[in-house]
């Protein structure tokens, strides 16, 4: 059995007609006549040829029916769950989704985009770690439609879909403020991402309004991956004068927080943004959001400019709110 992708010259071989009568018959052409057509369908069939619709659009002058989506690191279910919502929105109008993970690395990032957009794709995606978006803005003065999600860039004015960061670490904070708690620390993610710096902005604001001045010193950032808040967790608790209450700034932190606390007497009170599998069980409180919003909302922005919406950029702020459970509830 062979293993080779059928050819358009194989299919012409075996209808008995030239490889330009073939390909005319394939991109649905006229001037073909029926039993001629009949018999080169029957070939393809017969043979299991697939055109190569990619080549075919990019020959043509235009972009593909794909969309790209560029992502932190792919093993967070809060990116799958992007990438579910912006799926489901563009399947309807027949577009597919590519998904690349950076890793949070800047340079990965440009060179994903660089790939995707030689691809010819019909958009892109964005959560970005880079501080540099010239590459997108080049590419977007080209035509490429780009839409931001989770993270606003500073540096190009484009459309964009966050979550109210500010608004619920503020609700976290005034939360375990009127259970008591004065010392509150946060565990946060990459201090270069401009979610992590808005949220901890607001958390500060929040700890000054209630008259904490000194907050910074409880506040561990550069936590990303699992191991690493769990460090910081326990440097929090093992620190002179502990806090009594913690927030996490992503649901990975507060996963690492959680093993860090999971056998500990003097565990502090938590709060974590993104709600997460299983923190109902295990009685989690969270800033919980609907990340598949946050994708179907991106895409179809993308499908707007993609009709032609040359409308100044939009940026939508998507709600969160505040799940009180267990670890949260009982006051100081």
């Amino acid at each position: 059995m062979s293993t080779e992708r059928p050819t358009l010259r194989a299919v012409a071989e075996r209808s008995g007609v030239s490889m330009k009568t073939v390909s005319r018959v394939v991109n649905g052409e006229r001037y073909v006549a029926a039993d001629t057509a009949e018999r080169v369908l029957a070939a393809a069939a017969e043979l299991g040829f697939r055109p190569n619709t990619l080549a075919r659009e990019l020959r043509a002058g235009g972009r593909s029916a794909t969309v790209g989506l560029v992502t932190g690191d792919v093993a967070n279910p809060f990116y799958s769950r992007i990438a579910r919502g912006a799926e489901h929105a563009l399947r309807a109008p027949g577009l597919s989704l590519l998904s690349a993970s950076t890793d949070e690395d800047a340079d990965r990032e440009r060179t994903l985009v660089a790939q995707l957009v030689e691809r010819r794709v019909g958009g892109l995606l964005v959560v970005s770690a880079d501080d540099d978006h010239s590459l997108l803005a080049r590419e977007r003065a080209l035509g490429t439609p780009v839409v931001f999600l989770d993270r606003s860039p500073t540096d190009v004015d484009v459309d964009s879909v966050v979550l109210d960061n500010a608004g619920g670490m503020r609700s976290a904070v005034e939360h375990l403020l009127e259970r008591g708690h004065r010392r509150i620390g946060l565990i946060g993610d990459l201090s270069r991402l401009s979610t992590h710096r808005a949220r901890v902005e607001a958390f500060g604001e929040a700890m000054r309004d209630a008259g904490v001045d000194d907050w910074e010193r409880w506040v561990r950032s550069d936590s990303h991956d699992l191991d690493e808040a769990s460090r910081s967790a326990v440097s929090l608790v093992e620190s002179p004068e502990p806090p009594t209450a913690v927030v996490t700034t992503n649901n990975r932190i507060t996963t690492g927080a959680l093993r860090a606390y999971a056998d500990r007497p003097d565990r502090p009170a938590l709060v974590g943004f993104d709600d997460f599998e299983l923190a109902d069980v295990l009685g989690i409180s969270v800033i919980a959001h609907e990340p598949e919003a946050m994708g179907r909302v991106g895409a179809g922005e993308l499908l707007a400019r993609i009709a032609g919406d040359d409308g100044p950029p939009r940026h939508h702020v998507l709600p969160v709110r505040l799940v009180v459970r267990a670890s949260s509830s009982t006051p100081r």
